[in-house]
């Protein structure tokens, strides 16, 4: 007669394939082949990083229910939505590891396409409202939002090696059809905190602004000043509707109570003394057929690999704003673009 197992024994057994079944269930890189040969993941290289470069700032244009329907239900989508409820919730709509359909065709420095890059998140917002005498005003963002954003941000940035300078608004990337997260969005704070670069001191500016009012500079000098920072934009020497967007959105940033977009002394100013050390380090074009040239103003290139993926979908299923006439009067918001 075989002796019966104890209670012990068939416990242990239960465990052994329970958690069998869980490790077979269980999503990640397999452990095997096909065929059944081995893969052996017990040595790691040296020589990796985080594929994420850049972290990208955006707001919805639509109210909490609606921007969740889009970014679950369509053609686009961010990593994170972050609601505007009283206690504001966040959201992993898009694992990190994987790449979210937010950025469109953007760029920045020698980067291009940059949901292959980049970590997007995407805040409840209404970007601008109309008020009745038809002026557009862009609201501020509840202070509740920002305290559980910036906690979110500084965890991103930590894990993947994000570096202050390439903490971006989606405008900053996509200048010529965005301006998220607009005006309002508290980049000082952001600074203050150490989470972004320092602004340009109020002095500095300040001395440069009169050299600039004395003698204005080059609109070239303007257009080379802004790609050395970082915005895709196409040297002409003309003050055309490109820069017009680019010195918009670069306004939104460092002098928000002022988004015009033209090229005045202190804006220059402001250029001068964010680049006059030398533009911010670039980080290398990420390989891929997702770095890919692009014209402001026309579509992005098709990648030209066979076994690239398909083309991006269109990532703004609202209409945008249209832009400003140009020029608008100083301080004008009639600049503001509907963005998801």
């Amino acid at each position: 007669m075989k002796p019966r197992p104890s209670p012990y024994a068939r416990t242990a057994a239960a465990l052994l394939a329970a958690a069998a079944l869980l490790a077979g269930c269980a999503s990640g890189p397999p452990t095997t082949t096909e065929g059944g040969v081995p893969i052996d993941a017990t040595r790691t290289a040296k020589g990796q990083d985080s594929r994420s470069l850049f972290l990208i700032l955006h707001y919805t244009v639509a109210d909490f229910p609606t921007s969740m329907r889009i970014l679950t239900e369509q053609n686009v989508s961010a990593h994170y939505l972050l609601s505007d409820e009283p206690q504001p919730r966040i959201f992993r709509l898009v694992d990190e590891n994987r790449r979210a359909w937010h950025s469109g065709a953007s760029g920045w420095g020698p980067n291009r396409r940059l949901n292959s890059s980049s970590i997007g998140i995407e805040i409840v917002h209404p970007g601008y409202v109309r008020l009745p005498n038809g002026q557009q005003v862009f609201p501020p963002f509840p202070q509740a939002q920002i305290d559980v954003l910036i906690p979110l941000v500084k965890d991103i940035v930590q894990r993947h090696g994000i570096k202050p300078e390439f903490i971006l608004g989606h405008g900053e990337v996509s200048p010529h059809n965005k301006v998220d997260p607009g005006p309002t969005f508290p980049w000082k704070l952001f600074s203050e905190l150490g989470i972004t670069p320092p602004l340009p001191e109020p002095a500095a500016v300040a001395a440069q602004r009169a050299v600039f009012e004395a003698q204005p500079p080059e609109m070239l000098w303007i257009q080379r000043s802004l790609a050395q920072h970082g915005y895709v934009i196409e040297p002409t020497g003309q003050f055309d509707k490109q820069t017009e967007r680019v010195l918009m959105n670069f306004q939104m940033r460092y002098r928000p109570s002022s988004y015009s977009g033209l090229p005045d002394a202190e804006t220059s100013a402001l250029l001068w003394v964010l680049t006059k050390g030398g533009a911010p380090a670039v980080p290398p074009q990420p390989p891929g057929p997702f770095a890919v040239p692009f014209t402001p103003g026309a579509p992005p290139a098709a990648p030209a690999l066979p076994s690239a993926p398909a083309p991006e979908p269109p990532l703004a299923p609202s209409p945008a704003a249209p832009a400003p006439a140009s020029p608008p009067p100083p301080g004008s918001a009639a600049s503001a673009a509907a963005a998801l």
